[in-house]
């Protein structure tokens, strides 16, 4: 008789009765978790984009808050400071004068005027006068004072690039001191000065003359107006004129004709004439000028 195999394992007794099911209520507490569960997987992937968008966004404003509040607060600039700064600069660099910025603005524009008498022409040394005059436009046209070209047999006018001309005398303002040159060569590339109306100028502004005193130059000189509508009337009684500027920038023979310059660079009058106090002629720190207006009616330009 063969033995039977039986499993390791204990065997359930026959009739016993079965394993009790979990208690209802922690069944039914997985079950609501799993359902929760389930749902909040369901709201995530219906609603990814704009919750990551969301996060960020919160990321974001915590970030620039944590940062604020190691960044310092924004620097009050007080006056020292500012003088500071201003005073380092000067330091440091080269302001250009008014009479640098004058005279840069003008120089293209002037020519030395030089009057020769008869007979004379091959001669400069034998010249009756020279003087100062500056293109008012850009064809050659030059004003000048009139003493200076009045009975010149041949008038010639040197430009800035040293280019050397004959030059007509095309009208004439003998009341206000005044001629009118058209040169008959100019250069290539001649400039015209720019003009100013004279008539909102004030005592104190800073004015610059610009010329050939003694035939020197060019000369550049800086000054102030002293005063305004002033007259004048020459030792020899032969020129009387009204409604000048006057300055106290040097000013002497040669310098007439000549533009008197304002601090931007334009042309506001012609110097005409300087005060003298003994029979030798020269500055004694008073000169005169022709306002532009006067001067550029003379041209035939419009008014200001």
């Amino acid at each position: 008789m063969r033995r039977g195999f039986y499993s390791a394992a204990a065997r359930k007794p026959t009739g016993a009765a079965p394993a009790d099911p979990p208690p209802l209520h922690e069944a039914t507490k997985t079950e609501v978790a799993e359902h929760r569960t389930g749902r909040s997987r369901g709201f995530y992937r219906r609603h990814e984009k704009p919750l990551l968008v969301l996060g960020g966004a919160f990321a974001t404003v915590a970030l620039v808050a944590l940062h604020g509040s190691f960044t310092p607060g924004p620097q009050v600039i007080t006056q020292d400071d500012i003088d500071q700064a201003v005073a380092r600069t000067l330091e440091t660099k080269v302001v250009p004068s008014p009479a640098i910025k004058a005279y840069q603005a003008v120089r293209s524009s002037l020519v030395r005027v030089r009057a020769i008498g008869d007979g004379l022409e091959q001669d400069e040394y034998f010249q009756r006068a020279v003087g100062s005059g500056v293109v008012i436009i850009d064809r050659g046209v030059i004003l000048t004072s009139l003493h200076v070209v009045a009975g010149a047999s041949r008038v010639r006018v040197q430009f800035e690039d040293g280019t050397e001309s004959d030059a007509a005398i095309v009208s004439t303002q003998p009341e206000s001191d005044l001629a009118v040159l058209q040169a008959r060569q100019i250069p290539d590339d001649l400039q015209a000065a720019t003009l100013r109306s004279a008539k909102s100028l004030l005592e104190g502004e800073h004015v610059t003359v610009v010329g050939f005193p003694y035939g020197i130059g060019p000369s550049v000189s800086h000054g102030v107006i002293s005063g305004l509508r002033r007259q004048y009337q020459s030792p020899d009684g032969e020129r009387q004129l009204s409604n000048l500027i006057q300055f106290d920038a040097a000013a002497n023979p040669g310098s007439s004709g000549g533009p008197l310059v304002n601090a931007a660079g334009e042309v506001i009058g012609i110097v005409t004439a300087i005060l003298t106090t003994s029979e030798k002629a020269g500055f004694s720190g008073i000169g005169f000028a022709v306002p532009i207006e006067i001067a550029a009616g003379a041209a035939g330009l419009p008014p200001f």
